[in-house]
C-alpha cells in the first residue's frame, strides 16, 4: 500500500483532502509532495461570520476611539472604525465625499511639501474613485445613532471583543473580486508581471463592467480567457443584484449575504492547476462540491473524486499524527535542530535551537544553514496553526551581514505562499526578526483546546509545599476567631500527606492552643491546588470562614 501511495503522490504535486466523516467538524488538508502544507478546520459549534454581509444599525458612537458599535443581528455589536467607512456614507452627515481627498491630493500640496529640488515630496498619484482618503472627518460628523449601514464582517470577535466590520464590501468569485465601492477595474498586487497585468486590464475593459461597480482580478485569474472572466463577472453581478434587492426590502438588523461553507470557499480560493486531485469522503459534500465546480470551473470537475477507501482518508495519508504534532510546543527540524513556539497574550515568540545539527563547516555557516531550514518551517507552522498578530523570531546568532540578509530573504520568500497579509522586518540589533501576520479567526489551538480549569492556561500548578503553607496560614487566621470549634480542610492527597508528615508538631500545637478540632482530608480526585475549608460552631452551626 505504501508503494501505491508514493506512486500516486509522484503523479501530482498537490492534493486537496476533505474530511467530513464527523458531522460536527470539517477538515481540509493541502499536501504537497506528501507534506502537509495547509490545514483548515471548521466546526459547526463555532461562529463563522467572516465574509458575511449584514444590514446593521448604529447603536453607539465613541468619539474617543473614532469608532461606532453596530447591531447587525447576531447578538453582539460589531466594531466599525472610521477608517473602514467608505466616503459615500459621509453624505449622511451632510459632508461632501470628494472633499475627503483634498488633503490627500498631491496637486494641492503647499510649498512646505516641496523638497530642495522644487518637486513635491509626496509623489502619490491623484486619488481615484474607491480609494480610501488618508484624512477622514470625525466619526461623530459622519454617523449618528439609528443610521443604517451595509457592513461586512472582516474579523471574528475575540474574547469580549465583538466582530470587526467594514463598509468596504468585497465578494470573491473564482477569478474576480466584486468590490462595489471601488468603481473601477484593478489587478491583484500579488500579480507582479507587468505584461500580465496589462493583458488582464485589457480583458476586463473589454468586458465593460457596469458603471459604479468595481472588480479586482485575483491571482487565480492569470492566464484565464475572456469567456472565463465573463462567466465569473456575470455570476458576481447576479449575486450583487440579489444583495441590493434584499437590502432595500428589509430593515436593519438583517443578514443580507452568507459566505459559502468552508468546502466551497477553499476550492474557490485555493484550487489551482497544481492541484491534481480533490478527494472528499462524504457523499453529500462531494455532490455539493461537484455542483460548484461544474458551474464555476467545468474543465476541472474531473479532478474531484469521492473517496471510497475503507481506511479513513487522513489515516491513509498519514496526516493524523502530523496534525497532533501541530499542537506541540516543540517542532523538530531536519538535521537535529528544533523550533519552540510560545503563544502569549501580546505576541508569538519562536526560538530556533541548533540541537545536534552539525556539519564540517564553520559554526557561523552551521548557524546559517540551520536558520534557513527554520525559516521555511516557521512559515509552514504559522499557516498550519493559523497564528496571527505580532510574531518575534529568535534565530541562532550570526555575525556576518550577508548571512542575516540571507535568512531575512528566506523567511520572506517562505511567507509568500501565505494567504494572510504578512510583513517581515529586518533583523534587529538583538538578532530578532519581527513580523506581523493577519489575524482573522482564532488560532487552531484556540479552536481545539480550552484553558485548563486547574492551571487556568498557565501550564503550571502550585507544589504540595506551597498549598500546605497556605493551609497553615489559614489555621493561624482561625486562632483569631473565637466562634470556631471545628475545622475540616479538604486538599489533594499529596498536600495532606505533606502536612501530616512535615507539620505534625505545628498541627498538634494548634489544636492544644486554639482548642479547635481539626480534620485534614485528602482527595486523590481533587486538583493539585484545591483548598476547601468548612467551619462549625460549638452548637454545630456552620460558620463562614475565612
Amino acid at each position: 500500500m505504501m508503494a501505491d501511495q508514493q506512486k500516486e503522490r509522484a503523479i501530482m504535486k498537490q492534493e486537496m483532502l476533505i474530511n467530513v466523516t464527523q458531522a460536527e467538524e470539517c477538515r481540509i488538508a493541502i499536501i504537497e509532495e506528501g507534506v502537509l502544507e495547509e490545514l483548515y478546520v471548521e466546526r459547526t459549534s463555532q461562529e463563522n461570520l467572516v465574509g458575511n454581509i449584514y444590514k446593521g444599525r448604529v447603536v453607539n458612537i465613541e468619539p474617543s476611539i473614532q469608532a461606532a458599535f453596530v447591531d447587525f443581528g447576531v447578538g453582539r455589536n460589531g466594531f466599525l472604525h472610521i477608517s473602514d467607512i467608505e466616503p459615500q456614507y459621509y453624505r449622511q452627515g451632510g459632508l461632501d465625499p470628494d472633499k475627503a481627498f483634498e488633503l490627500t491630493d498631491p496637486s494641492k500640496a503647499s510649498s512646505e511639501g516641496l523638497n530642495n529640488g522644487g518637486r513635491p515630496t509626496d509623489r502619490r498619484r491623484k486619488p481615484r474613485m474607491g480609494d480610501r482618503p488618508r484624512i477622514k472627518p470625525p466619526i461623530q460628523d459622519v454617523l449618528k445613532r439609528g443610521d443604517e449601514l451595509l457592513v461586512q464582517v472582516i474579523k471574528e470577535g475575540f474574547g469580549t471583543k465583538g466582530p470587526t466590520l467594514s463598509t468596504y464590501i468585497s465578494i470573491p468569485g473564482r477569478y474576480l473580486v466584486l468590490m462595489p465601492p471601488l468603481g473601477r477595474v484593478g489587478v491583484s498586487k500579488k500579480i507582479d508581471n507587468e505584461k500580465e497585468r496589462r493583458v488582464l486590464r485589457g480583458i476586463m475593459n473589454a468586458l465593460k463592467p457596469p458603471k459604479g461597480v468595481g472588480f479586482v482580478v485575483r491571482t487565480a485569474g492569470t492566464e484565464r480567457t475572456k469567456s472565463e472572466m465573463a462567466r465569473d463577472m456575470a455570476y458576481l453581478l447576479r449575486l450583487w443584484k440579489s444583495i441590493v434587492k434584499r437590502m432595500r426590502k428589509y430593515s436593519a438588523p438583517i443578514d443580507i449575504y452568507q459566505e459559502s461553507d468552508m468546502i466551497i470557499r477553499t476550492i474557490r480560493d485555493m484550487f489551482t492547476e497544481d492541484v491534481g486531485r480533490i478527494l472528499i469522503d462524504d457523499r453529500a459534500a462531494y455532490e455539493r462540491a461537484k455542483e460548484f465546480l461544474e458551474l464555476v470551473m467545468p474543465k476541472y470537475a474531473k479532478r474531484l473524486q469521492f473517496y471510497e477507501g475503507k481506511e479513513p482518508l487522513f489515516h491513509r495519508y498519514r496526516l493524523e499524527e502530523e496534525i497532533r504534532r501541530i499542537h506541540q510546543h516543540k517542532v523538530p527540524l531536519q538535521g537535529g535542530g528544533s523550533i519552540v513556539i510560545d503563544t502569549t497574550e501580546a505576541l508569538v515568540a519562536i526560538d530556533v535551537n541548533s540541537g545536534s545539527f552539525r556539519t564540517e563547516k564553520s559554526a557561523e555557516e552551521n548557524a546559517y544553514q540551520m536558520n534557513l531550514i527554520a525559516a521555511k518551517e516557521i512559515a509552514r507552522q504559522l499557516r498550519l496553526r493559523d497564528l496571527g498578530g505580532v510574531i518575534v523570531n529568535d534565530f541562532i546568532d550570526m555575525r556576518r551581514e550577508k548571512y542575516r540578509r540571507g535568512v531575512e530573504r528566506a523567511l520572506h520568500d517562505a511567507m509568500k505562499r501565505d494567504r494572510a497579509r504578512t510583513k517581515v522586518l529586518r533583523t534587529s540589533p538583538f538578532g530578532l526578526i519581527e513580523m506581523t501576520r493577519q489575524r482573522i479567526r482564532p488560532s487552531l489551538r484556540k479552536s481545539v483546546f480550552r484553558d485548563c480549569p486547574t492551571c487556568l492556561g498557565t501550564g503550571m500548578v502550585k507544589t504540595p509545599e506551597s498549598v500546605a503553607i497556605e493551609v497553615m496560614r489559614m489555621l493561624q487566621l482561625s486562632v483569631t476567631r473565637e466562634d470556631i470549634a471545628r475545622l475540616t480542610i479538604t486538599v489533594h492527597d499529596e498536600v495532606a500527606t505533606w502536612i501530616n508528615n512535615r507539620k505534625r508538631r505545628e498541627i498538634s500545637h494548634f489544636e492544644d492552643v486554639s482548642r479547635v478540632e481539626l480534620h485534614i482530608v485528602g482527595q486523590d480526585t481533587a486538583s493539585p491546588e484545591h483548598l476547601a475549608i468548612e467551619a462549625w460552631e460549638t452548637g454545630g452551626q456552620t460558620v463562614r470562614f475565612p
